[in-house]
């Protein structure tokens, strides 16, 4: 027993490791005596190190993904004072936003000025920049009319004009509607009362789908700045004369109606674009114009909305942001489920914008979207803001009456040139209060689903004045275009 015990002993003291042998291993590289005593601490202090910066970026990161929840809180939140915290101009809510993880409010407030009579309107007009100088063509080209019989309201813009029309001058010359003899004539008497004009509310009701509805919220000042004009056709205003009460033939509340004798297109839609992108031609005095759609009631005082979207921000150019899309062909798509237009005409169209280069928005483009909710145009005219609203209507007139599919593509072929506030849609439907429409549109060419029934006796289908650069021949091959494919995740259509 006592032997076992003893041979355990020394096995134990065997297995020990020979202290001596230890500390001449790690002594010095010098060769000196002296102990590395300091060779634990060092590796001590290197972990901990190492631990201190995980244990520091977890806590960065958990305070990141706390001011994120917050954020995120705070713009899906019905508490007043919490949702005003929410910057949904910033690029954190546009890129929550995009992610799906935030979904902007129908309506918000509005950061308005206090008071309308304390606004200070710029002395000057904005700086011009790239175009200094616009004019327009007013008369038919002999060599692009071709056998028509009469002028076009648009004209006949050949395929080498408009590519040159995106080429920015200083001096420069552009289709802008108003050919003599097409279409759209204002009467003497409306002529000269625009002319003093300076500050214009435009709205437009054609065919008799809307009736007025008078602006509340205005100012006694803008009551005396603005000019309040409602363009109509003859339809609207025999309309208008029979179900609302209209003074001096000409009045209707708060608005002055200027009537547009010999509608320039077959398709209403069209021929509301005329006043809504062509305001600056329409009412040539005007510095600045405010559009809002016949079927809108305006709720906020018009110069505060100049203030905030223009001179607040130095911009020319002010639309709001599509509630659904960003993209326009998901747009695009979104129009042919809802039977906005022919389908395969709104093919064609995108087809061309496919093969100009137009790509599918991205959070990499410039823009916040290239899908504008149209209803409400806020802009200062100068020459380039002029020139953008004539290169939008010269998409319109020809191809599909659908401004919200041609607007991006513009800014597209300005390369960056012409900058614009989009703002939130939130703020665009604080703007005014929706009425529904008298009567529904609807049109045959709306329901067409192939080429082949534009054919033989539904030839008619085809629009005569508008829409004809879907029938020219386009100088390139269309048919090896492919469309980009699009996801369905909105609710629109």
């Amino acid at each position: 027993m006592d032997n076992d015990a003893h041979r355990s002993v020394s096995l134990r003291a065997s297995r020990r490791p020979d202290r001596s042998n230890y500390a001449f291993e790690i002594k010095g590289v010098d060769g000196s005596d002296k102990l590395s005593t300091d060779q634990p601490i060092k590796i001590i202090w290197k972990r901990g190190f190492v631990r201190l910066l995980l244990v520091g970026g977890i806590l960065w990161m958990l305070l990141i993904l706390a001011v994120l929840l917050f954020h995120i809180w705070t713009c899906q939140t019905s508490i007043v004072f919490l949702s005003v915290i929410c910057n949904k101009d910033s690029q954190v809510f546009q890129m929550l936003h995009t992610m799906g993880l935030v979904t902007p409010p129908h309506r918000c407030s509005i950061p308005l000025a206090s008071d309308p009579e304390k606004v200070v309107i710029p002395e000057k007009k904005s700086p011009s920049k790239f175009v200094q100088s616009l004019s327009y063509f007013e008369e038919e080209d002999a060599n692009t009319n071709g056998s028509q019989s009469s002028p076009l309201f648009g004209g006949h813009q050949s395929w080498e004009q408009r590519e040159d029309s995106f080429k920015l001058k200083s001096s420069m010359k552009v289709h802008c509607g108003f050919i003599k003899n097409g279409g759209a004539e204002m009467s003497h008497k409306d002529m000269e009362y625009v002319k003093k004009c300076k500050f214009v509310v435009a709205s437009g009701i054609f065919d008799g789908y809307d009736t007025p509805h008078q602006p509340s919220n205005v100012s006694p000042r803008s009551k005396k700045l603005f000019c309040f004009l409602m363009v109509v056709d003859e339809i609207s205003l025999s309309f208008i004369k029979t179900n609302v009460s209209v003074r001096d033939e000409e009045w209707v509340g708060i608005w002055r109606l200027i009537l547009l004798k010999n509608p320039p297109y077959d398709e209403p839609r069209r021929n509301g674009k005329v006043p809504k992108i062509l305001t600056h031609r329409l009412f040539p005095q005007a510095l600045y114009s405010i559009w809002i759609d016949g079927k809108m009631e305006l709720i906020v005082d018009p110069l505060l909305l100049l203030e905030r979207y223009l001179w607040r921000g130095k911009y020319a150019f002010a639309i709001a942001q599509h509630k659904h899309h960003k993209n326009i062909y998901e747009e695009a798509d979104s129009n042919k489920r809802r039977k906005r237009y022919a389908r395969p005409l709104i093919d064609r169209h995108m087809k061309i914008y496919r093969y100009e280069g137009l790509e599918p928005w991205t959070p990499l483009k410039q823009t916040r979207s290239d899908v504008p909710e149209g209803a409400i145009i806020i802009r200062e005219h100068t020459p380039l803001t002029n020139l953008f609203s004539c290169l939008w209507f010269n998409e319109v007139n020809l191809f599909t009456p659908r401004d919200q599919l041609s607007f991006g593509f513009v800014v597209y072929r300005l390369k960056g040139n012409f900058k614009f506030f989009m703002f939130p849609n939130c703020e665009y439907n604080s703007i005014f209060i929706l009425h529904p429409h008298t009567r529904e549109h609807s049109s045959k060419i709306e329901w067409v689903k192939s080429l082949n029934e534009f054919k033989g006796n539904n030839s008619g289908l085809k629009e005569s004045r508008g829409g004809l650069g879907l029938w020219s021949p386009y100088p390139a091959d269309l048919n090896s275009v492919t469309l980009p494919p699009v996801a369905r995740t909105s609710k629109a259509g």
